[in-house]
């Protein structure tokens, strides 16, 4: 396993987005075809949106990748997992106002990916962190792995946040 970001990742409008090629992330279309599965919406061709239980701040943010399907860790409270294949030879982690990103440094292949969150709640009751105050106790894990397509698939939900989005994701859009 290779840790490729563990830091502090700044949300706006609680999200962040794995990227590759060169087209904006839409949020309807992140979530098309994945069947009440959000938090994590692989629907568009090279990119991922990644929604945050806090709206606005900095969140504890880990990206790993995997030599095969790492087992799911039950103490996560939140887990779901898309497929993803990106489509240039140049893949992010970006934070929504561009300030920062990380190099994923990811071949143009499939993987599935698996995110994970916990206190998610905590985090979207917190709404807005500043810049001096102390973390939030919301967290988020995205684990990379080689892997054939495979429709999105919800493993674990527990709150209510997650739970929306993932109605969000079922629901028909217009």
């Amino acid at each position: 396993m290779k840790v490729l970001v563990s830091d502090e990742v700044h949300v706006d409008y609680g999200q962040i987005f794995v990227e590759s090629g060169e087209d904006d992330c839409d949020l309807h279309d992140a979530f098309a075809g994945q069947e009440g599965v959000g938090l994590c919406g692989g629907g568009q061709a090279g990119m991922l949106l990644l929604l945050t239980g806090l709206r606005i701040g900095g969140v504890d943010f880990t990206a790993e990748l995997h030599d095969s399907r790492p087992e799911p860790d039950e103490t996560w409270e939140e887990i779901v997992e898309v497929p993803f294949r990106p489509v240039s030879e140049e893949t992010v982690l970006r934070q929504w106002n561009g300030k920062d990103r990380w190099e994923l440094e990811l071949e143009e292949r499939d993987y599935r990916v698996r995110y994970s969150a916990i206190r998610m709640d905590d985090g979207r009751g917190k709404d807005v962190r500043e810049d001096d105050e102390p973390p939030t106790d919301d967290r988020y894990l995205l684990q990379i792995w080689p892997a054939a397509p495979e429709p999105a698939r919800l493993l674990k939900q527990t709150g209510r946040t997650a739970a929306n989005w993932h109605a969000f994701a079922t629901a028909p859009v217009g």
